[in-house]
């Protein structure tokens, strides 16, 4: 059984239609991306896997439950977190209180502690600056700060939507190592990404939507192969 599975999903902004029937799935313990161009859709996915969208049809099921359309505070609590665009920090609280922000759902505060130093295990310069607040860290850092407060609500699958947005080259690679770190410490990622090459370098499989409709899937290899997926969204190379 997939860890996540979607079925036949449809998803409106109002009269527009976002999602037309989208269907796909994600096995414990993968890295699956969805590319396409900017307006196919992939945001709104996310969106809607984390309750913050209402589906007008189709199902969702999480490790074999029915979650569609049920509350985003829900959705938390039974593991599944977004890492938002844009990253949504709160700007006016210290690194420590963003994180504790994070495990807002959990009440163990010696589990607190641990998952505290996890996230400083894998992002050190967030320990350096732990007392410092949100708003004067660096962009990339930023980014780190919106990673490890999503993991500090211990997700089984974490939504990651555009990780690498407006980042210098070389934290995109430090962002990227970063995911596969993650993964490899037991969490299942679904990751959204318009750096096509980056998200088809780490994750297991993809999805391409086009205009809210997947118009390809595979492995990662099978996906940087493909003619069109290297003309469309690899420069052609």
């Amino acid at each position: 059984m997939a860890l996540l599975d979607v079925e036949d999903l449809h998803v409106s902004y109002g009269a527009i239609r976002a999602l037309h029937g989208i269907s796909f799935h994600v096995e414990k313990g993968e890295i699956v991306t969805l590319i396409g161009a900017n307006g196919a859709g992939k945001s709104t996915t996310l969106r809607t896997l984390s309750g913050l969208l209402l589906a007008d049809r189709g199902k969702i099921v999480y490790d074999g439950t029915d979650i569609t359309n049920i509350g985003a505070d829900q959705i938390v609590r039974m593991g599944i977190v977004q890492v938002p665009e844009g990253r949504k920090i709160f700007a006016p609280l210290t690194v420590r209180e963003n994180l504790e922000m994070g495990a807002f759902t959990r009440r163990d505060k010696r589990e607190i502690e641990e998952s505290m130093e996890f996230v400083f295990s894998i992002f050190p310069r967030l320990r350096e600056r732990a007392e410092q607040m949100g708003g004067t860290l660096s962009g990339g850092e930023q980014q780190m700060l919106a990673v490890a407060r999503a993991l500090m609500a211990k997700p089984r699958l974490l939504l990651m939507d555009e990780p690498s947005m407006g980042l210098a080259p070389i934290l995109v690679e430090e962002i990227f190592n970063i995911i596969q770190r993650i993964n490899q410490e037991g969490v299942t990622i679904l990751l959204v990404e318009q750096n096509a090459h980056m998200a088809l370098s780490v994750a297991h499989r993809g999805y391409v939507l086009e205009t809210g409709v997947i118009q390809m899937e595979g492995t990662a290899a099978e996906l940087r192969d493909n003619p069109r997926v290297r003309e469309a969204y690899l420069g052609g190379d």
